[in-house]
C-alpha cells in the first residue's frame, strides 16, 4: 500500500470522527430542545380562592363570585400536602398569608375557661296534696314500726316503709330529703299552705338536665308580683321523664318570709349552672360531618389540618372539649367553611 493510499484513508477517518461528533452534538441539542419545549407546554393552573372547585388554565374571573382567579403555586415550590385520615374525605393543606387574609381567616387559641349557663323554665308554687299524703304515709309507717314489738309485725312495717320510700323517690325526693322530712321537727305543710318557705316546681327539657344538681342557685319571678326576685336552691330532680312532653320536673326551696307567694302561683324560673373550669373552643370553630365534630388546627407555615374532637356541654357560645385538642392549640374560627371546601377538594384530588 503506497503513501497516497495511507493519506486517503487518514482523510476518510478524520471525516468519520468529525461527522460522529457533529451527530452527537446535534442529538444532545435535540434533547435539550425537547426539555425546553416540555417546560413551555406545561400549563398553569388558576383557582378561585372563594370557590376552589372553579379552576382554569389561564387568568380569568370566577363565574360565581366574580373574583379574579389566583395562580396555583407550582408543585415544586408548594408545601407538601398529605391526606388526613383523621377526618374522612378531607386532607391537610397550606395557604399563604396573603390568601388567608383574602378569604378572612381568623384564629384563636384553645384554652381552659370558666363555663356556665342558665336554664330557663316555667314553674309554679307547689300545691301538691299527693306528695303531702305520700310523706305522711311514710311518717306513719315509721311510727308504726316503732310501736311494734313482734318480729313479724315489724317485718310488715318495714315493707310498708320501703314501699312508701320508693313512692317518694319516684316523686323526685332524694334519700337525704326523705330522711329530713321523716323528722318530727320538719313540716310538710308548705306543700299545702306555704309559710316562710315555699316549694317551687319547674319543668325543664330532658337535654338540660345533665348539668343540674341539688344545691344550685335558682331565681324565680312571679308576673303577679312585678319587680320582685326570689332566690332559692334546687332541692331535687325527678328521676322519671314525662314521656309525652320529654320534660323533667325539678323542685326548689325558696324563702318567702313575707308570704307573698300563694299556692299554684305561676313563676318564671332561672337555674344557674356552673360547669367550672373546662377546656373549650368557640362555637363557630366547630364543624360537623354527620354526628362527628371536628376543627381545623393551624400548624407552622400556614398548614391547616382537620382534627376530630369530642365535645361536651355547650355554654356561653363555647363547646366543652372532652378530647382531640390540647390547651394552646391554634384553631380556625372564621372562614372555616371555605377552609373545609379546600380541604375536601384536596382530599378528592389526592385519592
Amino acid at each position: 500500500m503506497n503513501r497516497t493510499t495511507y493519506h486517503v484513508l487518514g482523510v476518510l477517518l478524520l471525516a468519520l470522527v468529525v461527522s460522529s461528533g457533529a451527530c452527537t452534538k446535534k442529538s444532545a441539542t435535540t434533547v435539550n430542545v425537547s426539555k425546553s419545549e416540555l417546560e413551555k407546554t406545561k400549563k398553569d393552573l388558576y383557582r378561585c380562592s372563594m370557590h376552589p372547585a372553579v379552576t382554569s388554565d389561564k387568568p380569568g374571573i370566577c363565574p360565581i363570585c366574580h373574583m379574579n382567579l389566583e395562580k396555583v403555586e407550582d408543585e415544586k415550590s408548594a408545601p407538601h400536602t398529605a391526606p388526613s385520615s383523621a377526618v374522612q374525605g378531607r386532607a391537610a393543606f397550606s395557604l399563604t398569608p396573603e390568601r388567608q387574609q383574602m378569604i378572612g381567616v381568623t384564629t384563636a387559641k384553645v384554652s381552659v375557661r370558666s363555663l356556665g349557663y342558665e336554664v330557663r323554665a316555667s314553674g309554679r308554687v307547689a300545691f301538691d296534696p299527693e306528695l303531702f299524703t305520700a310523706i305522711e304515709e311514710y311518717r306513719q309507717a315509721l311510727m308504726s314500726r316503732g310501736q311494734m314489738k313482734d318480729d313479724v309485725m315489724q317485718g310488715q312495717a318495714n315493707e310498708m316503709i320501703g314501699s312508701a320510700k320508693t313512692k317518694l323517690k319516684l316523686m323526685g325526693l332524694s334519700d337525704d330529703q326523705i330522711r329530713t322530712l321523716s323528722s318530727e321537727k320538719t313540716s310538710s305543710m308548705s306543700l299545702l299552705l306555704p309559710k316562710g318557705t315555699v316549694w317551687v316546681y319547674a319543668e325543664v327539657f330532658e337535654y338540660e338536665v345533665a348539668g343540674l344538681k341539688s344545691g344550685l342557685k335558682i331565681e324565680v319571678e312571679a308576673p303577679s308580683i312585678p319587680g320582685k326576685v326570689f332566690v332559692g336552691k334546687l332541692s331535687s330532680i325527678n328521676p322519671v321523664v314525662n314521656s309525652p312532653t320529654r320534660m323533667v320536673r325539678v323542685r326548689a326551696s325558696v324563702p318567702d318570709p313575707t308570704g307573698l307567694l300563694r299556692p299554684d302561683t305561676f313563676m318564671n324560673v332561672k337555674i344557674k349552672v356552673d360547669l367550672g373550669e373546662k377546656l373549650a373552643v368557640p362555637e363557630n370553630a366547630v364543624l360537623f360531618s354527620g354526628e362527628k365534630a371536628f376543627v381545623y388546627v393551624v400548624k407552622e407555615q400556614g398548614r391547616f389540618e382537620p382534627h376530630p374532637i369530642r365535645t361536651g356541654l355547650k355554654a356561653q357560645s363555647y363547646y366543652e372539649v372532652l378530647s382531640g385538642l390540647n390547651d394552646g392549640d391554634t384553631i380556625v374560627t372564621s372562614a372555616n367553611f371555605l377552609i373545609d371546601s379546600e380541604s375536601k377538594l384536596r382530599g378528592v384530588l389526592e385519592k
